[in-house]
């Protein structure tokens, strides 16, 4: 999901020199949500919503009033809106039509992806992941690939203990 970093965090996730939620595909789709959600409260339309979850609330809301409408494809005829955002909204419907319809478009046979499995573990603030994953016998790049929010080698310095994604079967190891 897109997240600027002010809205990533007013919508949840946490992002910081060591962490940034916006990459964990979970996290990020929930603060996406409630955002959406948010922005239709405001707008009190999908389409709004969409083109402010695109654009920015400010800059719908200006076309808002430039225009004298809360029509989005009124808006979509003007100038106001950069060629993106004037797609976006198309895009995501298409996007909705097709993922409901999938053998009437020609994906019928689609291989889809397995949904990805892991353990979590629980480990102190300040772990290093590199000596971590040394110990328990695992790649670093597959506990990385599995926690891409971790910017650096070592979990936050903040006291916490962390939730550490894992490969099937390596918390029995860790444990």
């Amino acid at each position: 999901w897109q997240f600027m970093s002010y809205t990533g965090k007013k919508f949840g996730l946490e992002i910081n020199w060591f962490i940034d939620e916006r990459r964990v595909p979970i996290k990020s789709t929930h603060a996406a949500a409630k955002y959406l959600k948010f922005l239709y409260d405001d707008f009190g339309s999908w389409e709004l919503a969409a083109a402010a979850y695109n654009a920015g609330e400010g800059k719908v809301g200006r076309a808002i009033s430039r225009y004298n409408t809360e029509n989005f494809w009124d808006l979509r005829k003007g100038r106001y809106l950069k060629a993106e955002t004037k797609n976006y909204v198309p895009k995501i419907m298409a996007l909705a039509i097709i993922g409901k319809n999938l053998e009437t478009f020609g994906f019928a046979d689609m291989d889809f992806h397995e949904p990805l499995d892991f353990d979590e573990i629980e480990i102190p603030s300040k772990t290093d992941i590199v000596a971590l994953s040394e110990k328990l016998g695992v790649e670093f790049d597959e506990v990385k690939y599995l926690n891409p929010e971790i910017l650096t080698w070592i979990t936050p310095p903040d006291g916490r203990l962390y939730m550490l994604r894992v490969p099937v079967g390596y918390k029995k190891v860790f444990d």
